[in-house]
């Protein structure tokens, strides 16, 4: 398949997700979610099965209020006892395997000022992403429309960085992440620009395993702060690590999926996406 083809595939998965979630009452018919997104019912339904692992019909159950609101009554009680809950493989995939350092506050200051930076481009089942690192770990991870724009952001947030266009290990690592086999993977590093409470924010959402979500007030509570839900949610919608770590897995508290820095509907694929690898029919 090739990078195009990758791109038009998901592209057109995001808008049917998009369709069957506006029209989820109606229950439309494969043949009405297929013509939306301008393809046949049998490519479609092939194109589908490959991404998520499961058909559009069963991929419904997992966009209604009802499941979010059942997935969020379990958000505290999976949060406060991620390690004790028995969870394993793609479940605790973040907690076990991802770990967060800041930027010295001169580096955060001076704009990236003396960081040597390496980026490249990938694709993911949710859309391409630009990953980069420092030589202490992944600095940034982002979805962006085209890779122009992508550059541009990351140039933007570090000014005065060395940047270069290329792999590394951390990079590697950090898309494996995206795999659904992750018997080779290592331990991953973030090298962060962040405040202490975005760093606690953001360890706290490592805890949350795929397939599973909590709201914003569940987090603040994990984190001792009862009361600081909107410092919260301030610090997930900063998060400058798409995926790796899962602020895409924080919902409101009545079941809505609230705002995502790379897009609601990309978020909505994601949560799909995960509930069927998990097997999750709530």
């Amino acid at each position: 398949m090739t990078q195009q083809q990758t791109d038009i595939d998901y592209d057109r998965i995001e808008r049917a997700i998009n369709y069957i979630a506006k029209h989820l009452h109606d229950q439309p018919s494969l043949e009405q979610i297929a013509a939306a997104v301008h393809v046949s019912p049998y490519h479609f339904q092939r194109m589908f099965l490959k991404w998520a692992g499961v058909s559009p019909k069963k991929f419904a159950q997992f966009l209604s209020l009802s499941h979010a609101k059942t997935q969020l009554r379990q958000g505290g009680s999976v949060l406060d006892a991620a390690h004790a809950a028995g969870l394993s493989g793609g479940g605790r995939l973040h907690d076990l395997f991802v770990s967060i350092e800041a930027m010295t506050p001169g580096a955060y200051k001076r704009g990236g000022a003396g960081l040597l930076i390496n980026y490249g481009f990938a694709e993911t089942p949710f859309g391409q992403v630009i990953v980069a690192s420092t030589p202490m770990g992944i600095c940034h991870m982002a979805f962006a429309p085209t890779a122009d724009l992508a550059r541009a952001r990351l140039y933007q947030k570090f000014p005065a960085a060395s940047l270069h266009h290329g792999s590394t290990a951390y990079q590697q690592q950090a898309l494996m992440m995206f795999n659904l086999d992750w018997s080779c993977l290592r331990h991953i590093k973030l090298h962060l620009q962040a405040s202490r409470f975005q760093i606690k924010t953001w360890e706290a959402l490592l805890k949350i395993p795929m397939g599973a979500v909590a709201s914003y007030g569940d987090v603040a509570r994990h984190i001792g702060q009862p009361s600081a839900s909107r410092a919260v949610a301030t610090a997930v919608a900063s998060n400058p690590v798409a995926f790796l770590i899962p602020c895409h897995r924080v919902i409101r508290q009545n079941g809505v999926l609230g705002g995502y820095r790379w897009g609601v509907p990309r978020k909505q694929a994601m949560l799909g996406w995960e509930a069927a690898q998990t097997g999750d029919a709530a």
